[in-house]
């Protein structure tokens, strides 16, 4: 089966990922995309950031009516920062059966070399790329390894939710009412 993989913190997850994951995984040759909730990201430090399980249930209730998309904690077991090559391997080593991809923004291309093993990702394991707005123009938009793929462009973040939600105001359409339900439940974010 071919596979997308899908990387974030989804400090919550809210529709704009929702809509690139389902775009990804019915508008191309991908039979599944998986959302890999990351602990931690090396490039980011976050004081807000919601402990993994909770942002992993999030995920999973977003996405329990879609059988295209999953959710995987592979990265919960593994050394912290976990790297995208890293857990990559990890996954071709777990699901031998599978062959995967990464799923990333346009605006992530012009760090791209930055990552660790970035080649090896390219030569074993390629991209799809969506686009994101302000996105700087990238030569590995032109790689072989790397497949443009056409979606919304979609200019929402977590962060703004987050604030959204210090600030008392409405996140509703933003993140599914599943998600909205469990912030204000729990008291997430406030």
């Amino acid at each position: 089966m071919k596979i997308g993989l899908f990387f974030g913190s989804f400090n919550p997850i809210h529709i704009g990922h929702l809509i690139i994951a389902n775009t990804m995984a019915t508008a191309t040759d991908l039979e599944q995309v998986w959302f890999v909730v990351s602990p931690q990201n090396p490039f980011k430090k976050n004081k807000s950031l919601l402990h993994e399980f909770d942002r992993y249930e999030m995920v999973e209730r977003a996405i329990a009516d879609n059988s295209r998309l999953k959710v995987t904690d592979i990265e919960f077991s593994m050394t912290r920062p976990s790297y995208t090559i890293d857990t990559l391997a990890r996954l071709q080593e777990k699901y031998l059966q599978h062959q995967f991809t990464l799923i990333m923004g346009e605006d992530n291309l012009e760090q791209f070399e930055n990552w660790k093993n970035y080649d090896k990702i390219l030569e074993y394991f390629g991209l799809y790329v969506y686009p994101r707005p302000r996105a700087v123009e990238s030569p590995y938009k032109q790689h072989t390894s790397v497949r443009l793929v056409e979606a919304p462009l979609l200019d929402i973040s977590a962060t703004y939710i987050r604030d959204c939600i210090r600030q008392n105001r409405s996140i509703r359409y933003m993140v599914p009412e599943v998600v909205e339900e469990m912030i204000l439940r729990k008291k997430f974010y406030v």
